[in-house]
């Protein structure tokens, strides 16, 4: 209560939820006076399964990853894990995936398969905000579930990951919500997510502000020759919080294979780091050469066992985002996200005017 009259919102306005698998948090939005989402509050998973990516078929213990809308009657109070709700899936584009499965939730306790278990004590305040939002008049919360924290950073790290071309449709809608702070309008054709314009011009300008310096930082990253990892898990993880907790013998009660923990989240690298050429050697300025700027030599060993990827991923991943080869970013200045917020070192931070009063 205190954080909602701080934040200018009441148990009765509509909320959203947004989780991030890597980082295993959850985050509850609420839609505060001047007609925004606020982040109110964030939960630590204690476990979700499986690996970064969705879910595919009945078994997999894959934890769903999209675009989702949970009412009331998807609410349930007597769960056999404490408190529950369904997270709706497969919605329509899990269906026209051939995805499969059911009662994939958020949930209290530790244990997971294919759900995210939040503990007792974090699921009662979740449900709890749930519970009056729908008293309020809300009619379905959305809940949007990612692989991890959608910056440039993480998309180009990922970019050689078999899920890439997926993400990346989930990108546009997280991108989208940033911009905006407005609940999502989401559909499915041809296979795809689709999201409706901002019914404001100004504020539909903003999205493809946001959006363009997405794509130029991750072009800047890319030019600079970030490596690209893959993060693995021997079936899922949890929030470092709750590691340390069980670390240090205080129990989490019922923890689904705690022995797979010590093995979450692995890091390996799948395309070195390369160091970044100037763009002109000495004072001058010039245009590089058509041989300076033609593609990345041939992919390492390492790197040709991802061929799997979908055809519209690595190999098209450079020619669809804006071409910064020959510009500096603004100020001259290195890009760096810190979470979700951008910020330009060493120069001016750009912020919509639309946005300069958010808390």
């Amino acid at each position: 209560m205190t954080l909602m009259k701080g934040s200018n919102t009441t148990p009765a306005e509509p909320m959203l939820i947004r989780i991030y698998k890597k980082e295993a948090e959850l985050e509850v939005w609420k839609r505060s006076t001047s007609g925004l989402y606020v982040r109110l509050k964030i939960f630590p998973i204690c476990r979700w399964s499986g690996q970064l990516g969705p879910k595919q078929k009945e078994g997999d213990r894959q934890t769903p990853e999209g675009f989702y809308a949970v009412t009331a009657a998807q609410m349930n109070p007597k769960s056999k894990h404490y408190l529950s709700f369904d997270t709706g899936f497969p919605n329509a584009y899990d269906r026209a995936h051939g995805a499969t499965g059911s009662a994939l939730m958020v949930h209290g306790t530790c244990s997971s398969a294919g759900c995210y278990a939040m503990t007792d004590v974090g699921m009662a305040e979740i449900y709890a905000l749930m519970r009056e939002a729908f008293r309020g008049g809300q009619k379905a919360v959305q809940l949007q579930a990612y692989p991890f924290r959608m910056t440039a950073e993480n998309l180009v790290q990922h970019r050689l990951d078999p899920n890439i071309a997926f993400w990346r449709q989930l990108k546009e809608g997280s991108d989208r919500f940033e911009a905006t702070r407005e609940e999502l309008e989401v559909s499915v054709s041809a296979g795809r997510y689709t999201f409706r314009p901002a019914k404001s011009p100004e504020t539909e300008a903003e999205v493809v502000v946001h959006r363009a310096m997405e794509d130029d930082h991750m072009a800047v990253l890319l030019e600079e020759g970030r490596a690209a990892i893959r993060t693995t898990y021997a079936d899922g993880g949890q929030h470092p919080s709750f590691t340390t907790l069980w670390r240090r013998g205080i129990s989490l009660g019922e923890v689904s294979r705690p022995e797979a923990l010590a093995y979450a989240g692995l890091e390996r690298v799948i395309a070195s780091a390369q160091a970044m050429r100037p763009a002109c050697p000495g004072s001058n300025t010039c245009t590089p050469s058509s041989a300076d700027a033609k593609a990345p030599s041939p992919p390492a060993m390492e790197e040709r066992l991802m061929a799997l990827a979908p055809q519209d991923a690595p190999s098209t991943w450079l020619n669809e985002l804006p071409s910064l080869l020959t510009s500096a970013p603004v100020g001259g200045a290195a890009m760096s996200f810190i979470h979700d917020q951008p910020m330009i070192l060493g120069a001016q931070e750009i912020v919509p005017a639309r946005l300069a009063n958010r808390t």
